[in-house]
């Protein structure tokens, strides 16, 4: 496996060389081999918990662990960092696009705040389960390589099993990452960011001086606005989306405590930690564009020295985050109900179904699922929707079932099924279900011969579940 550095010239203390940990008794439980074949990996089978453990530096280049800042839950700590993981360094793939490769649980970094740098087996699985299926419903996102045990036990409430995690990504630059930097007042090194991520992200910006800064940040936005939308499409929650946890390539990042929606309603919250609903599933917008917000100030110093003339440069586009959500959002509640194309009233039919799916306690997933495969006779109408229905029927055409079928998927990782093997892993290291439950998220917008209950929400619809940080 060759790897090759990425942000050890970006500035001081912004990737710390530092080693994981290694553990007592690594043992690999998961591997994704489409994804080794796809960025190139090679690794013998015998050696690959030994090295996605951490226990194994095959490599010339040396692991580091990545600074920056944050405002979690609204909150700024000026210096947090990657205080349980390793990023080993980056692989090329056949198309020669690099590929970060990351361990995560793989013990303390200078970073670590007086953590001690493990993950427990239970968010280990969820981050694999999850990541796949989000990569399955067609939403960017990083992905796992693989889930190793550590033979050891992480001292959690109550103790658990370790396990480390080997996550891939485009890039791990997040908004915290300009934040890092903004904070230190090193213009040098937010100059240098913003150059690597261009490059890497969006090599089409060919501008030059505040041009060049002020393009990055539009298409930033715009990557934001695009991945959000997709999230409230297939009802997912993020649950804790901090400036960390936002990757300026526009991937899902962080499945600590995230969840899917069973029944419709935009206050939905699942995370423990979120006693406000700051990330409830309906302010997903609302933070991304607070988010953007906090990428802007940052990028201040390399629009104007003059911090008045800057700011009045970034204000138009973080204003219009807005408008550009609001009119993607149109699109893709356009093609939910497969609508070619936007009319006057089609606001009014969407509030009205939103209100009925609220008021009727309907599930978002099946819901859409049954209103697409009326359209081939296949299922009836929910009758709480027999009314609106015929409004809505007479809005579609010939294309509305393709349209709908790209848009809804069958199946989502319900919560209560990625629940089931988590305890399954939790308690003998393995789950008969997995291999097959992902096949079917690998193709979430087919019907396969599957469970069934994979396909339905669970019968207390979720009213106590609860999703917790995993640190």
């Amino acid at each position: 496996m060759k790897l090759v550095a990425r942000y050890t010239q970006i500035a001081d203390d912004f990737a710390v060389a530092d080693q994981p940990s290694a553990v007592i008794a690594p043992n690999l439980l998961l591997w994704n081999d489409t994804l080794a074949r796809q960025i190139n990996i090679e690794v013998a089978t015998s050696e690959r918990a030994v090295i996605f453990s951490g226990n194994l530096n095959n490599s010339d280049v040396a692991a580091v662990a990545l600074g920056y800042s944050g405002h979690q839950f609204g909150h700024f700590s000026p210096r947090l960092g990657d205080g349980r993981a390793h990023l080993l360094g980056a692989v090329t793939d056949q198309q020669q696009q690099l590929w970060d490769i990351q361990l995560k649980g793989s013990g303390a970094t200078p970073f670590s705040r007086g953590g001690d740098g493990r993950c427990a087996i239970g968010p280990a699985v969820r981050e694999y389960i999850m990541s796949e299926a989000m990569h399955g419903l067609g939403i960017p996102t990083t992905r796992c390589l693989a889930v190793v045990a550590s033979g050891e036990t992480v001292y959690r409430q109550p103790p658990q099993q370790g396990a480390i995690v080997t996550r891939v990504a485009s890039s791990h630059i997040r908004v915290g990452s300009f934040q890092y930097l903004a904070a230190q007042g090193d213009v040098a090194g937010l100059k240098n960011l913003a150059d690597l991520a261009i490059e890497r992200h969006y090599p089409e910006i060919n501008s030059t001086g505040s041009a060049r800064y002020l393009a990055f940040l539009s298409a930033v936005i715009e990557k934001q606005v695009s991945l959000i939308v997709s999230w409230m499409r297939v009802g997912f929650i993020h649950g804790v989306m901090n400036t960390d946890n936002t990757l300026v390539s526009g991937e899902t990042i962080d499945y600590g405590p995230c969840a899917m929606m069973n029944q419709f309603d935009f206050d939905t919250v699942f995370s423990s930690i979120d006693r406000q609903g700051r990330y409830a599933f309906g302010n997903q917008p609302n933070i991304a564009n607070w988010n953007c917000a906090r990428l802007a100030e940052s990028l201040i110093p390399l629009i104007s020295d003059d911090e008045e003339q800057a700011v009045e440069l970034l204000s138009p586009l973080i204003n219009g985050f807005a408008e550009q959500f609001q009119q993607a959002f149109t699109q893709m509640w356009a093609k939910k109900l497969g609508f070619d194309g936007h009319q006057d009233g089609d606001a009014e039919l969407v509030s009205e179904l939103l209100t009925l799916l609220k008021t009727h306690q309907l599930d978002y997933t099946n819901t859409f699922d049954s209103l697409t495969e009326s359209l081939q006779g296949q299922t009836a109408i929910p009758s709480d929707l027999a009314g609106w229905s015929i409004k809505w029927l007479a809005r579609t055409n010939t294309q509305s079932y393709q349209l709908m079928r790209q848009a809804n998927p069958r199946l989502i990782p319900r919560n209560h099924i990625v629940e089931s093997i988590i305890q399954q892993y939790e308690s003998t290291g393995e789950s008969s279900m997995l291999d097959e439950y992902l096949t079917a998220l690998r193709s979430p917008y087919q019907l396969l011969a599957s469970p069934a209950f994979w396909y339905s929400p669970p019968v207390d619809m979720d009213t106590n579940y609860q999703t917790f940080c995993g640190t």
